[in-house]
C-alpha cells in the first residue's frame, strides 16, 4: 500500500530526538512520500537540509501568513520569524532552489491569530499566488476563519493555472461544495477520526480530489498526543469507511492523487 502525507513539520523540536524512528515507523506503515512544510524563511532553510537526511522527505516552502507579517504566535516548536518577511527576497530564494522542492506551503489566510491586519494578509496572499503560478508550483493553503476570503483571492488570482490543496480545511459546506466545483483538493489528517468537518469533506468530496496529511505535530487523532506521519494511516482508513470501500482502494487513489499533482 502506497501512503503520502502532503504536509507536516518534522522541523518542529518535538521530532529532535527520535526523528529517525518516526521515518522507520513511516516507511513500515507504507509511507512513499512525506512533505515537510516551510513556513518562514528559518524555517524553510531548515526543511530543505532536513530532506537531505532521507529520499522519503519532499519540500514545501512556504509563508506562513502569521510570518508573513511578523507577528509571532508565540513559542511554537518550529523556528519563529522576527519581523516580517521580505517576499521578494523570500520569493528568489524559493526560486532558487525550485528544483528542490515539490509545491508552495503552507501560505494563506489566517483571521483566527490575527484580527487586525487582514488587508495586509489578502495582499501578501496575492503576491505568493502570482509566485506560485509564475514558478508552475502546486500550493499548499491555510485558511484558518478566512475560508471565505481565501476561496474569493485563489479563484480569482490562481484560476485553474496551478493545483490548489486545501490543508485542514474548516470551511461550512456550502465552502466545501464551492472549493470542490473550483477544482480544488482536500488534504485531511488523522483528526478526521474525531473532526466532523472533515468527515463531512470526506462525504461530499470525490476521492479523485482527496489527499492525506498529518499537520504533525499536531491533528493527532488521539487528543494529547504528538502526530507523526505514520498515523495518516488512520486518515486513510476513515476515507475508506466514510466512501465505503477498501483501505487499498483509498490509499491507491489518494496517491495516484499525490502523484498528478506533485510528481510535475
Amino acid at each position: 500500500m502506497n501512503l503520502v502525507d502532503i504536509h507536516s513539520h518534522l522541523n518542529h523540536e518535538a521530532y529532535q530526538k527520535d526523528l529517525e524512528l518516526v521515518l522507520q515507523r513511516a516507511k513500515q506503515a507504507g509511507l512513499k512520500a512525506i512533505l515537510v512544510s516551510g513556513t518562514n524563511t528559518a524555517s524553510n532553510k531548515q526543511v530543505l537540509e532536513l530532506a537531505k537526511k532521507d529520499p522519503l522527505l519532499k519540500v514545501s516552502l512556504g509563508i506562513h501568513p502569521i510570518d508573513a507579517l511578523g507577528l509571532s504566535e508565540g513559542e511554537t516548536g518550529i523556528p519563529k520569524q522576527y519581523g516580517p518577511i521580505d517576499l521578494e527576497e523570500e520569493f528568489e530564494f524559493i526560486e532558487k532552489h525550485r528544483k528542490e522542492i515539490v509545491a508552495i506551503g503552507e501560505v494563506g489566510l489566517d483571521f483566527h491569530w490575527d484580527k487586525e491586519h487582514h488587508d495586509e494578509q489578502k495582499e501578501v496572499f496575492r503576491k505568493i499566488i502570482r509566485f506560485a503560478v509564475k514558478i508552475k508550483k502546486p500550493l499548499i493553503v491555510h485558511a484558518w476563519e478566512a475560508e471565505i476570503e481565501c476561496l474569493d483571492i485563489l479563484e480569482k488570482e490562481a484560476g485553474n493555472n496551478v493545483p490548489v490543496i486545501m490543508h485542514c480545511f474548516g470551511g461550512r459546506k456550502a465552502l466545501i461544495t464551492r472549493a470542490k466545483e473550483l477544482g480544488y483538493y482536500f488534504s485531511l489528517p488523522p483528526a478526521i477520526v474525531k473532526n466532523s468537518t472533515y468527515k463531512t469533506i470526506a462525504q461530499k468530496v470525490d476521492l479523485k480530489q482527496l489527499l492525506t496529511e498529518t499537520d504533525a505535530p499536531w491533528q493527532s487523532p488521539i487528543s494529547g498526543e504528538r502526530n507523526e506521519p505514520s498515523q495518516v494511516l488512520e486518515a486513510v482508513k476513515k476515507i475508506a469507511e466514510i466512501k465505503k470501500i477498501s483501505i487499498e482502494e483509498a490509499a491507491e487513489q489518494i496517491w495516484k492523487n499525490y502523484q498528478s499533482i506533485f510528481s510535475k
